[in-house]
């Protein structure tokens, strides 16, 4: 039974069969397809500071956004890196998807590597979006996710699977 529906996601109660023959009832929310792309530069990466109002703060994250219908998860990558990072990248590299929290979603991200990166024009936040864009090195990136800087699962994800040598 559907709970509720809206532009982003849609909700239900429904009845599942676990694999030991248990039937339960659960919720699972069922949001669009979203991407995240790491932006590498000379240095290291292009990251964003941006307010998410679920959690009332601030985190440092890889930019990343929803897929539109129909849209394929690379041309979403080059959109929203545009968007979100004010620059197109001229190589994206897949590296695979990630499952957020399976235990009640079946959210999935998909995770882009981009480089060559240049300056773009069609640079544009969303209006909801309170974003603050921010170059740093691979050794800053690492001691911010060592030291919980960086706490976001996808960013941390893209990391550790752009990582050289």
């Amino acid at each position: 039974m559907e709970i509720f529906r809206g532009r982003r996601l849609w909700i239900e109660n429904t009845k599942v069969k676990l694999p030991n023959g248990l039937e339960q009832e659960k919720v699972i929310v069922h949001p669009k397809g979203a991407v995240a792309i790491l932006p590498v530069t000379k240095t290291g990466y292009r990251l964003l500071r941006q307010y998410r109002y679920a959690i009332g703060q601030y985190i440092v994250e890889a930019p990343a956004g929803t897929m539109e219908a129909g849209e394929d998860p690379a041309a979403t990558a080059h959109r929203e890196l545009i968007e979100e990072a004010g620059v197109a990248a001229k190589t994206m590299i897949p590296r695979g998807f990630i499952y957020t929290t399976p235990g009640f979603t079946d959210e999935k991200i998909w995770l882009f590597e981009a480089r060559d990166l240049v300056p773009s024009r069609e640079y544009e936040k969303d209006a909801d979006e309170v974003i603050e864009v921010m170059d740093v090195t691979r050794e800053e990136t690492e001691t911010m996710v060592k030291n919980g800087t960086i706490c976001d699962a996808k960013t941390i994800c893209l990391i550790h699977q752009c990582r050289e040598g």
